[in-house]
């Protein structure tokens, strides 16, 4: 008899057979070829592979890949726009939808001298 996780086969013929519902020291009887079979799918079977069974062209790429701190990702824009406390020409902004989808998101603005504001588009 041949097992694959809880499915029974006959080793005769190949015929699926009915499970015993966890049943210990079953025997099952084929419907096909009328060969009888021990049931094993109560046992567990676990296997372990090491990682180079499975070769992987992204795991061998690995030490290629960058690891990106929150200091090294920009989430800011600089633009145009003038500060309103120094006067200084460009500031940085970024985008946030607080409102509901169909209405415009809110810019905010940082200047290098701390001043902040926001607008809604």
């Amino acid at each position: 008899m041949s097992a694959i996780g809880s499915l029974v086969f006959c080793t005769d013929c190949g015929n699926l057979l009915d499970g015993s519902a966890g049943k210990q020291n079953v025997v099952l009887t084929c419907t096909v070829c009328g060969a009888f079979c021990k049931d094993t799918s109560s046992k567990t079977v676990v296997t372990v592979s090491k990682p180079t069974a499975f070769p992987s062209a992204l795991r061998a790429k690995r030490s290629e890949v960058q690891t990106l701190s929150e200091d090294d990702v920009n989430t800011t824009s600089k633009i145009a726009q003038r500060c309103e406390e120094c006067g200084r020409e460009e500031v940085r902004y970024y985008t946030q939808q607080l409102r509901s989808a169909d209405e415009g998101s809110t810019v905010f603005y940082e200047c290098e001298c701390g001043h902040k504001w926001n607008t809604n588009n």
